[in-house]
C-alpha cells in the first residue's frame, strides 16, 4: 500500500513510520498463511491481517489529506497540477514495473488467473475482478482504492473551502459514514439471500461486492481526512491535544479491540455493517498518538522502522508474488516450520522490494523532484512538499479558518 514520502524530505515522524511498518508486516503475515510461509498453528492470522489495510488507509487519509488542506487553510491557491505529477510520480513506475512482470512473467503470479492488464491500468480492477478466477495481484484493490482517493479528494477539498462551513464538513463525515453503514448492510442482507453463504455460494460475493468496492472502504480515508482537517483549520486545538497522545493511544487500543470483536466473524454482517467505522475510529486515534513526538509511540526511532516504512509500497507489491517463488521452490522443505518459514518468505520479499524501491521508486522520486524543483524556479509556485509534515501548518502560522 503505497503511502507519501520523498527524497530529501523534512524529518520523519518516528510514530508514523512505525505504525507504517506495522501494517505492512501485518498484511505479509495474513498473505504468508494465505499464499505460503505459514502453517495452520497460525490460521487466526487469516481473521484479522487483512486490518493492516485499513492501518494504510487511515495513514493515507492524514497525510495526503494534510498535503492538500495546508495551503487551503492558509487562503493559498492549491496546485492541482503539481498534486497530480507527485502522485503519478510516487505511484505509476513501480506499479507499472511490477505489473509488466506479472503479465509477461506466469510463473510469478501467485495463482494462475489474472484480469485484463485493462483493470489494472484504468483502476478498476476492484470493482470488476472476478475473484474466484482470477486471483493474481488481486491485492492491487487497494491501490485502485487510494487512486480513485487522489482523483477525487483534491478537487472535493478545493469545493469545500470556497466557502468554509463546519456544519457542512460535520454533515458530509457523518453522511458517508452512514451511508457506508446502510449500503454494505444492504449488500450483505441481499446477496446472503440471494446466493447464499460466503462459503458455499457460486462466487466470492463478500470480496467482490463488500470489501474490494470504494464506495464501501472510504471510512478509514475519511478518519485520517478528519485528522488533516482539525490540524489544518485548527492548530492550536491540534497542538493542545497532542499532549494526550498517549491517552488516544490506549484508547485506540481499546478501540481496535472493540473492532476485532466486531469482526470475529469476518464475513458477518455485524463486523461489515457497523465495523468498519469502529475500526477506523480506532486506528485514526493510534495515527493522532504516532503524529506526536512526545508520546510513547513517536519519541523513539526504532531500528528498521523507518526503512519498512520508506520500503512500504514496494514490499507490498511484491510480497505476494514472492511468497508463492519461495513456496514454489522451497515450500515442502519449510512446511511446518512456522516463524522460520516466514522468516525466509519474508527475506525474499524484503530482497525483492529492496530492489524494486532502490531501482525504480527512488529515481523517478528524485526525477520527480528536479521537475517540481524546476517548476518552481520558473514560476515560484507548487512550494509544497511530498512529506506531509512539511506542509502540515505550525500553531499560529495558518488561519484558524472554520471548516
Amino acid at each position: 500500500m503505497e503511502t507519501p514520502r520523498s527524497t530529501g524530505e523534512s524529518p520523519r515522524l518516528p510514530g508514523l513510520d512505525l505504525l507504517r511498518a506495522i501494517a505492512v508486516i501485518w498484511v505479509m503475515l495474513f498473505h504468508s498463511y494465505l499464499v505460503g510461509g505459514l502453517g495452520e498453528d497460525y490460521a487466526w492470522l487469516s481473521r484479522y491481517g487483512w486490518m493492516g489495510v485499513d492501518l494504510f488507509f487511515v495513514l493515507s487519509g492524514y497525510l495526503i489529506g494534510s498535503q492538500v488542506l495546508a495551503p487551503l487553510a492558509r487562503g493559498e491557491r492549491l496546485s492541482f497540477g503539481g498534486f497530480y505529477l507527485r502522485r503519478a510520480f510516487r505511484i505509476l513506475p513501480a506499479f507499472l514495473a511490477v505489473l509488466a512482470i506479472y503479465l509477461w512473467v506466469p510463473g510469478f503470479r501467485e495463482a494462475p488467473g489474472m484480469e485484463p492488464a485493462w483493470t489494472f491500468l484504468s483502476f478498476t480492477l476492484n470493482l470488476l475482478i472476478d475473484y474466484g478466477r482470477n486471483q493474481a495481484f488481486s491485492h492491487a484493490w487497494s491501490l485502485c482504492v487510494e487512486e480513485h482517493f487522489y482523483l477525487l479528494f483534491p478537487l472535493l477539498a478545493w469545493w469545500l473551502t470556497r466557502r468554509p462551513s463546519k456544519a457542512a464538513f460535520i454533515a458530509i463525515c457523518i453522511g458517508v459514514v452512514l451511508a457506508g453503514v446502510a449500503l454494505r448492510a444492504g449488500v450483505w442482507l441481499h446477496d446472503a439471500s440471494v446466493e447464499g453463504p460466503v462459503g458455499t455460494a457460486q462466487r466470492n460475493w463478500f470480496v467482490e461486492d463488500i470489501y474490494y468496492p470504494t464506495w464501501n472502504r472510504l471510512d478509514g480515508l475519511l478518519a485520517g481526512v478528519m485528522l488533516a482537517t482539525l490540524k489544518a483549520f485548527r492548530p492550536r486545538a491540534w497542538q493542545r491535544a497532542q499532549a494526550h497522545a498517549n491517552t488516544a493511544l490506549l484508547l485506540g487500543l481499546g478501540v481496535v479491540a472493540l473492532a476485532l470483536w466486531l469482526f470475529r466473524v469476518r464475513t458477518g454482517l455485524l463486523g461489515n455493517a457497523i465495523g468498519w467505522p469502529v475500526l477506523s475510529a480506532g486506528l485514526a486515534l493510534l495515527v493522532f498518538a504516532g503524529a506526536s513526538r512526545g508520546g510513547w509511540i513517536g519519541r523513539w526511532a526504532i531500528p528498521g522502522a523507518g526503512w519498512l516504512a520508506a520500503a512500504s509500497y514496494s514490499l507490498y507489491l511484491v510480497h505476494k508474488a514472492m511468497f508463492h517463488v519461495v513456496d514454489e521452490a522451497f515450500g515442502e522443505a519449510l512446511a511446518g516450520r512456522g516463524v522460520v518459514a516466514f522468516a525466509v518468505y519474508g527475506a525474499a520479499a524484503l530482497a525483492a522490494a529492496a530492489m524494486l524501491h532502490y531501482g525504480v521508486e527512488r529515481p523517478f522520486l528524485r526525477l520527480r523532484d528536479r521537475m517540481l524543483a524546476g517548476k518552481r524556479m520558473r514560476t515560484g509556485s507548487d512550494r509544497h512538499g511530498d512529506q506531509a509534515t512539511s506542509v502540515m501548518a505550525a500553531p499560529g502560522c495558518a488561519p484558524d479558518r472554520t471548516l
